[in-house]
């Protein structure tokens, strides 16, 4: 295994920027006052199925009461600001300036991370972006979810794979780190569905890549259109596509989710999701007993390739 490890065999993004950063560093999940296109009519209406009316941020909210939220339990931490909810690049250029370097300007704060859509990054946001990339740590987040152009178009996501292939390129070219954001459990996908969606996601070699499980959660167009729909029926199903998926990824990537949940008010299924803790230590505790790690499969792929076979 790769010497970048934690105990958990993969490389986890808190422990790259502890390493990074030499302490333990926190994300504080914003709440930035955005939109989407595919929700005020520029693209669609009514956002993505499995969003809420209120975005996917449920736990987002005000630096400033994440702070106080979090600072009693790591007293000594530092902080990334992390606009989470919604688009957080689909504003004017001088808005997001605003926004962003407000955030910066907290105490503690080291760092950026911008959660967006790839059809929402404009010419002035990229200058920013590249700007704030040279003076502080910044990752963008990119929600592609999916690499199947079918899928996206039942999710409502309004933009092609072509799209997301010329932003990464962008940010790639500015040397901007990016973060992939992938969902296991769509309606109509298959185990290969989405497992080729994380080779190909690992074939661009990001920065990041976030896994995140489908929570069918309260008004939400999912919730309408298939209220009984179960996207996984155990932890123990969701935590063997995890590891498969894990295996994939090159160890060099960092691993910036593994699951999601959803406020229990608003759940619908799968009505576990939201033991996350359990979620967690089940993928841990399975790829010790398989003895595998992240990049296991991926590490043999290149050896091969290494050795002409």
């Amino acid at each position: 295994m790769a010497n970048n490890f934690n105990q958990n065999r993969m490389n986890q993004i808190g422990t790259y920027l502890k390493e990074k950063f030499g302490k333990k560093i926190i994300k504080l999940s914003l709440e930035g006052g955005f939109t989407c296109p595919n929700r005020d009519g520029t693209k669609g209406t009514g956002g993505c199925i499995f969003c809420a009316d209120n975005g996917t941020g449920h736990f987002a909210g005000t630096i400033s009461q994440q702070i106080r939220l979090l600072s009693d339990k790591w007293p000594d931490a530092d902080y990334i600001a992390y606009f989470q909810n919604h688009t957080n690049t689909y504003a004017p250029a001088g808005v997001l300036r605003e926004k962003y370097y407000s955030a910066l300007e907290h105490k503690g704060v080291v760092g950026l991370a911008v959660a967006t859509r790839p059809d929402c990054i404009s010419d002035e946001a990229l200058d920013l972006l590249k700007e704030i990339n040279e003076k502080t740590f910044l990752w963008v987040e990119l929600g592609l979810q999916t690499m199947h152009d079918k899928t996206a178009e039942f999710i409502n996501r309004c933009y092609p794979l072509s799209v997301f292939e010329e932003t990464f390129e962008r940010l790639d070219k500015a040397g901007i780190r990016t973060v992939v954001h992938l969902i296991f459990g769509i309606p109509g996908e298959t185990r290969d569905d989405m497992l080729d969606s994380v080779r190909y996601v690992a074939s661009l070699h990001p920065f990041g890549i976030k896994f995140h499980m489908l929570n069918v959660v309260k008004n939400s167009r999912l919730a309408e259109t298939d209220p009984g729909y179960i996207p996984f029926n155990s932890i123990e199903e969701y935590a063997d596509l995890v590891i498969s998926a894990l295996e994939l990824v090159p160890d060099d990537i960092t691993i910036h989710r593994l699951s999601a949940d959803a406020p229990r008010p608003i759940l619908i299924a799968p009505e576990w999701s939201y033991r996350k803790r359990t979620i967690l230590n089940t993928i841990h505790n399975e790829m010790r007993r398989r003895d595998t790690w992240q990049g296991k499969i991926a590490q043999k792929r290149t050896t091969r390739q290494t050795r002409g076979f």
